[in-house]
């Protein structure tokens, strides 16, 4: 009788819903076919983000719950031995030892999971050329920028934090994309050569094969520690816990003049003034622990350090980067409570973490979560990070030798092509500008939009760098090896990706845009084919929320695996408190609420000098963030109530 009736729920629940989803939902439970309903109904008419901050955050969470439940797909088994957890209180090096349950989880060389089933493109590797689509789709027209939204600190922020979370282990063999002869005029490089990535076995039945991910998963801080314990060596001191900086407050460089740092490979002036940053907080939460506990050797000051920096990190891209990626007061709510719970901060500062990741925050939770999946980032998460259009073609030197104008950007003093601020070449650079400089000149120029014809086109001969950031003899054209990737790595493509993450498909190409001229070319390219669409075009194409840098299909991806890197990490739950950060430690954490509180630790008067904007990753010149009379969850979208 109870099958009975659930087939007759579920049969009708089917009936208002749209056939491509029919086989997702016979798999689902009746509870969760209901619940896709209510948020299937809100998605055909595109309602969500313009509801009441209250029920957009119920919309988000039911979507969340139906990721977790559907859109978290293991990829290979590394379960090893187990252990106590209590023998491993720290970070280690390579990211071993964090889920109990399964050592190798996230850890240096671990599988890449999946968001969604891989789709074998062997047959459409070149359907259409990438070197086509580049050229014709992405290539820079004309610069286009965030305007006050988004700046140069914030483009750097995510390179910094993707150096902290992926990189695919390469295969030994190189192929060779040669351009279409139409269009070869029209590219940089008529050829170019690269590394396959490896394809590993995983013994999986459903999934047989998936690729390694060289970097730790973990929001661990490896940008500035590294993978593994050698190159962790490398970059401390030995001594009172602390990690080597310059005199000059910027990376230190071995005798190639390669930056001594976590993680350097693709590293340009803007993420290495970054990882200087946080190399020096790193060093100053020593301080603060040596000083409260001077009976603290070496190794366990730097264990205790890197757990409150990597926590300071997660903390600001959470409640502060991604608040101004996503500048909506939905999303700041959301962001507020994955780290704080719907009680909010002072409820959880007061009392401590009450009840569970609602109320009380993803941060705090008694024992990780992992639903079910053994924690890894996903091929689908690489995908939808490919963010190269936020870098300019050119970076504003400001002349700060002068006293700012009110709310005004200081002068420019010279402009520098970004394509010489990589590697080596831009560690020289970075030298002669200095820190202060670095930062108040990036924290007043925007940076690009993720949109059509705005990947930069010096990236097209692009100098690639292996893992120990030495230049390749090969150049690359980086937009259409970007495109070959998601290919090469059965990532489906976007049409597909949108139905495999439970989102309603585009039937046509003004469902993507508004946009004559890109309709035209996307003709041009794809024809009708509207299914070989591929997703990085799709994503920079696709018309955008208001307020959101990034897309929505992207920014579903987003709500999964950024609450899936807290929930998931025991030092982020069951481990954080006083006993594994110390007291100081903890309420260093705790006390820290952006970026700018981090500058003005290191750098006492310069935002206070050149910043106007509330938050580091908004362009320094825009005017402070009003604030609202009405209280966060009852706000709703359009009205502008302010003090």
């Amino acid at each position: 009788m109870s099958s009975v009736f659930t087939r007759f729920c579920k049969n009708l629940i089917t009936k208002f819903i749209e056939e491509d989803f029919h086989g997702a939902v016979a798999k689902m439970t009746v509870l969760d076919a209901f619940l896709f309903w209510i948020v299937h109904s809100i998605d055909k008419k595109r309602l969500w983000h313009r509801l009441p901050v209250i029920l957009g955050l119920g919309y988000l969470g039911i979507r969340r719950h139906l990721h977790n439940v559907y859109s978290l797909l293991n990829v290979g088994h590394q379960i090893g031995e187990g252990f106590n957890p209590a023998d491993y209180p720290y970070r280690t090096a390579d990211g071993r030892y964090n889920d109990p349950s399964n050592e190798f989880a996230g850890s240096e060389n671990s599988f890449f999971g999946r968001n969604v089933m891989p789709l074998d493109q062997n047959d459409k590797l070149i359907t259409p050329h990438p070197a086509v689509v580049a050229a014709k789709l992405l290539a820079r027209r004309e610069y286009k920028d965030t305007g006050k939204q988004f700046n140069m600190v914030a483009a750097s922020w995510i390179q910094f934090m993707i150096h902290d979370w992926i990189d695919h282990l390469e295969d030994t063999k190189q192929i060779e994309l040669i351009a279409p002869k139409e269009i070869a005029s029209q590219c940089p490089l008529s050829s170019f050569k690269f590394y396959m990535t490896k394809e590993v076995p995983t013994g999986s039945p459903d999934i047989n094969t998936g690729t390694l991910n060289s970097r730790t998963s973990w929001w661990d801080g490896s940008a500035i520690y590294g993978q593994n314990a050698t190159r962790l060596q490398k970059v401390r001191e030995l001594k009172d816990g602390k990690l080597k900086i310059a005199e000059n407050g910027l990376l230190p460089h071995d005798e190639d003049g390669v930056a001594l740092s976590g993680d350097v490979r693709s590293a340009w002036i803007g993420t290495s003034t970054l990882h200087a940053l946080f190399v020096r907080e790193h060093n100053a939460v020593c301080d603060m622990i040596k000083k409260e506990y001077p009976e603290m050797v070496d190794e366990e000051l730097y264990r205790r350090a890197r757990l409150v920096t990597a926590a300071v990190i997660a903390k600001v891209h959470t409640i502060d980067w991604t608040v101004e990626l996503l500048k909506t007061d939905t999303l700041l709510a959301a962001m507020r409570t994955n780290w704080y719970g719907f009680l909010g901060k002072w409820f959880k500062d007061t009392f401590g973490h009450i009840g569970d990741a609602q109320l009380g925050g993803l941060v705090g939770l008694k024992k990780p979560e992992n639903h079910g999946v053994p924690y890894s980032l996903t091929e689908d998460f690489v995908s939808v990070y490919r963010l190269h259009s936020l870098l300019p073609d050119e970076f504003l030197v400001r002349d700060i030798s002068t006293e700012p104008a009110p709310n005004e950007s200081p002068p420019v003093a010279k402009k520098l092509p970004v394509s010489e601020l990589i590697g080596s070449n831009g560690e020289k650079v970075l030298s002669e500008i200095g820190f202060t400089r670095q930062m108040v000149s990036m924290g007043h120029q925007a940076c690009g939009a993720l949109e059509l014809w705005n990947y930069p086109n010096w990236l097209r001969n692009l100098t690639p760098e292996d893992p120990n950031g030495r230049d390749r003899p090969d150049h690359v054209d980086l937009p259409a090896l970007e495109v070959y990737r998601d290919r090469e790595r059965k990532v489906p493509r976007y049409n597909e990706f949108r139905r495999r993450l439970l989102m309603i498909p585009i039937s046509k190409w003004e469902d993507l845009t508004d946009d004559k001229e890109a309709i035209r070319v996307l003709t041009e390219v794809y024809g009708d084919r509207i299914e070989e669409l591929d997703l990085l075009v799709g994503l920079m194409a696709e018309k955008k929320i208001k307020g959101f840098a990034i897309s929505e299909t992207a920014f579903f991806i987003f709500i999964l695996m950024a609450s899936r890197r807290l929930e998931a990490d025991r030092f982020f739950t069951s481990y954080f408190n006083e006993e594994t950060y110390t007291k100081k430690g903890l309420a260093w954490v705790n006390t820290t609420e952006s970026l700018r509180d981090v500058i003005d630790r290191h750098s006492p008067g310069m935002t206070k000098k050149w910043m106007n904007s509330t938050s580091a990753f908004t362009v320094w010149d825009a005017p402070p963030q009003r604030q609202s009379w009405i209280p966060l969850y009852l706000r709703i979208p359009g009205f502008m109530w302010h003090l």
